[in-house]
């Protein structure tokens, strides 16, 4: 097939060097070449590779007429004379993703949240595809790294969660103009159907037996609060005690705390809100808050003073992993009770409340995004 056409450097005009006799060729750098009757490829200079001294280009197909070919060959060296434009569609999938997760994941998403997308690239992805081309992934790529995962015995949500992140990084891929289409969209792979775990809730007797067995425990103030209140965990771990209003009764929730120690806004604006407690929470608060103060008096180490109403010895934020193994689990069993989870005293919060009559909606701006 002929070429249709060649961009040269400068619209035409010798290199800077080349004299006006033309004693030195001008580079091309761009090139339209017809492949079908209404099918084009283009391919951009993008200059020479440091290791192997080769040149490199960006390519890509466009359907259409001779015109189109040509807007979007200018628009491709306009994008590239700005930085735009990579090399990354040639680049195998691990580059590509290095630069995603630096340039989207991080940026854009909560710390906790691109750190998990980063674990299940690196765990699962990046092994099995990762040094296959960007440009060369499939949907039958994509279907032998799920059925994979689920030989291995992985659970069908986190086959499910690390298709919702190749999906994401492949979408930025297409907008990005180095791939044509995701092929981790639509029906174009089967996925193992989500197994949809029963809420379990305690009744009154089960959080009565539950609570009364807790109350030697150091953490029985945290339990208290949580059956009381239907926090999320992340939040009451984040709860200071100038979030408390002990003449009111109440507390504010305004922030959370992710499962490595930062601190960040609310899930969303309608969790940022108020909780009256029932006087004998403000009690056992109120005692919580001087066993505190004495506990810091007598501590001999460095005490990181982040005015949390739950803390370790230190001052440091409570890893909920700790709380829940050395203290809420050891309680459900001494206590009897099925092994729900500590989440699961939010879910009972609301189940009680319902119980008693409360109106729903009360229920749901008391619990914020149920």
């Amino acid at each position: 097939m002929p070429i249709v056409c060649e961009v040269l450097w400068n619209h035409g005009k010798p290199e800077q060097g080349a004299t006006m006799a033309g004693k030195s060729e001008p580079r091309k750098e761009g090139s339209i070449v017809q492949r079908g009757e209404d099918t084009f490829l283009l391919r951009v200079y993008m200059g020479t590779d440091p290791g192997s001294g080769k040149r490199k280009y960006h390519s890509k197909t466009v359907h259409g007429t001779e015109k189109d070919a040509q807007r979007e060959l200018r628009a491709l060296l306009h994008k590239r004379d700005e930085g735009e434009l990579s090399n990354l569609s040639r680049a195998n999938l691990d580059a590509y993703l290095d630069r995603w997760v630096e340039l989207v994941a991080r940026p854009r998403l909560r710390p906790q949240t691109a750190a998990d997308y980063e674990r299940v690239l690196d765990s699962y992805v990046r092994p099995v595809i990762g040094k296959k081309a960007l440009g060369k992934i499939t949907a039958l790529d994509l279907q032998a790294l799920y059925n994979g995962m689920s030989e291995r015995g992985l659970s069908p949500r986190t086959v499910r969660y690390a298709h919702a992140v190749i999906r994401s990084a492949l979408g930025q891929a297409v907008r990005w103009q180095l791939i044509s289409r995701n092929p981790a969209d639509g029906q174009m792979v089967d996925l193992p159907a989500a197994k949809h775990r029963e809420m379990t809730v305690l009744t009154a007797e089960q959080v009565q037996a539950f609570l009364g067995n807790a109350e030697g425990d150091p953490h029985y103030p945290l339990f208290l609060l949580a059956v009381t209140t239907g926090m999320r965990p992340g939040e009451y771990l984040a709860l200071k005690w100038a979030d408390l209003d002990f003449a009111a009764g109440a507390l504010s929730v305004n922030r959370s705390v992710t499962r490595d120690g930062r601190f960040q806004q609310p899930k969303t604006a309608k969790s940022r809100r108020r909780i009256t407690l029932l006087p004998t929470v403000v009690e056992e608060l109120r005692a919580h808050k001087r066993r505190q103060a004495a506990a810091r008096l007598q501590y001999k180490g460095e005490y990181e003073d982040l005015d949390l109403v739950f803390c370790t010895a230190g001052g440091k934020p409570l890893q909920l992993n700790n709380v829940v193994r050395r203290h809420f689990k050891p309680l459900l069993e001494l206590s009897e009770l099925p092994r729900v989870r500590i989440y699961d005293l939010r879910h009972t919060h609301a189940t009680l409340l319902l119980s008693a009559g409360e109106n729903p909606k009360v229920v749901s701006e008391r619990l914020a995004g149920r």
